[in-house]
């Protein structure tokens, strides 16, 4: 993750870039330009673009690890709270879940501590949980595309597919 100013400096205005203009804005040039230096100055801090995303992945997961542990083990409460985070930052949503996941360069233990509040939810079931967050990952990403029909009643939808993973 970030551990100076001015390491969080670069990932703030990339996460900015992301936001307003998707992933392709994702540049060493672009997020240079955005902070008024050169590009080869973000090697200083960074080895380059892809540890730029690393970094703004590892953010992504901090903060709703955060947000997650502040809602317990209620089921569909993490459901909200994770859809929730994913409609108010869709970019950086789809930066974290779309193609593999770049584990070995994450913080360590950050993956487990982003998915203990649904394991605890399942009833400890690894599997259980697993199942839950494709569907969550599913439901969101359908939403973020449009592909519900104007009437659908999501929140209820979400409801009932979570409590299907709820413990019995």
């Amino acid at each position: 993750m970030a551990d100076t100013p001015r390491q969080r400096e670069i990932l703030a205005a990339a996460r900015a870039l992301l936001a307003a203009e998707g992933e392709a804005a994702l540049t060493v040039a672009r997020i240079a330009q955005a902070l008024s230096i050169k590009a080869p100055s973000l090697y200083k801090h960074f080895a380059g673009k892809r540890a730029i995303e690393v970094g703004l992945i590892a953010q992504g997961f901090a903060e709703q690890a955060e947000a997650l542990e502040r809602v317990g083990t209620d089921l569909v409460e993490l459901g909200r709270v994770y859809r929730a985070f994913a409609l108010r930052e869709p970019a950086l949503y789809r930066l974290m879940t779309d193609g593999p996941l770049p584990r070995a360069e994450l913080p360590d233990g950050l993956e487990a501590r982003t998915a203990a509040p649904l394991v605890a939810a399942v009833g400890g079931d690894p599997d259980r949980a697993r199942a839950a967050w494709a569907f969550a990952h599913g439901m969101v990403t359908l939403e973020l595309a449009g592909r519900f029909p104007p009437h659908a009643d999501l929140d209820e939808a979400w409801r009932v597919g979570l409590s299907a993973f709820a413990p019995r």
